[in-house]
């Protein structure tokens, strides 16, 4: 059985310079939305979702960052920046 995508209009709502929605309480109440929410650009759109959710595990963020093409070619430089060999004490 497909998943039904449920759909509602929503008018957009000037706030400032920017335009903002208005979400239904039941939306808010059933998807735990509270002060703030994740927007994440899709190619089918945009997407909400509650910010606390979108948190990342440690072992989630260990895989993101090493998925990164950082180049580390400095940090040797950074370690041996002569601050081994200063007196820090008081």
């Amino acid at each position: 059985m497909e998943k039904q995508i449920r759909s509602r209009d929503a008018k957009l709502v000037p706030i400032g310079n920017s335009k903002g929605i208005r979400i239904p309480k039941a939306l808010l109440q059933k998807y735990g939305l509270k002060d703030a929410v994740l927007i994440e650009e899709t190619d089918k759109g945009l997407l909400l979702r509650n910010k606390e959710e979108s948190k990342l595990s440690w072992e989630e963020t260990y895989k993101t960052m090493a998925g990164e093409k950082e180049n580390w070619d400095d940090f040797d430089t950074t370690l041996l920046d002569g601050l081994e060999d200063e007196d820090f004490g008081d």
